[in-house]
């Protein structure tokens, strides 16, 4: 962590496992301590908010709880509000307010978390996981640059 505030941390994964998609309805107050993981590869996804976090070359894992996911995502609409962006403001208040509601209990969301390397997780009581299947996987980004061999042939 530098003094001007920038942090990056990494995790590197010794292992890689099935791709695998996690799912949980959070309908209560107490859905929001449920642990989540998300490792490097992991795409998150909100569909009540339009929310899609996918991985990229600087993506950070973290381990943490439903409710920090929506701190995370609550930092970045506070961005957009701040920069004063008057087309996108409104939809980022809304988005706002319904994150609060969902800490109250009163606006039920799901949670998603799709990786390619099966190395994020949601664990809970009431979390289901599956394996993705090829094409499901194939679509996903890993937050990996890979190069193919011959592309750094000339």
């Amino acid at each position: 962590m530098c003094d001007c505030g920038l942090r990056y941390s990494d995790t590197l994964i010794l292992s890689q496992h099935e791709p695998m998609h996690y799912e949980m309805k959070v309908r209560s107050i107490d859905d929001l301590d449920a642990r989540v993981v998300r490792s490097t590869s992991g795409t998150i996804r909100i569909p009540e908010l339009g929310v899609e976090i996918e991985p990229g070359p600087a993506s950070d894992s973290f381990i943490s709880n439903v409710e920090g996911v929506l701190e995370r995502v609550e930092a970045i609409l506070g961005m957009v509000t701040r920069w004063g962006e008057e087309d996108k403001t409104p939809r980022a208040l809304e988005l706002l307010s319904n994150i609060l509601k969902t800490r109250a209990g009163e606006y039920n969301i799901t949670l998603i978390i799709d990786d390619p390397l099966g190395n994020s997780a949601i664990i809970a009581k009431n979390a289901v996981s599956r394996k993705l299947t090829d094409d499901e996987a194939n679509l996903l980004k890993t937050g990996m640059i890979v190069f193919e061999k011959g592309e750094l042939e000339s």
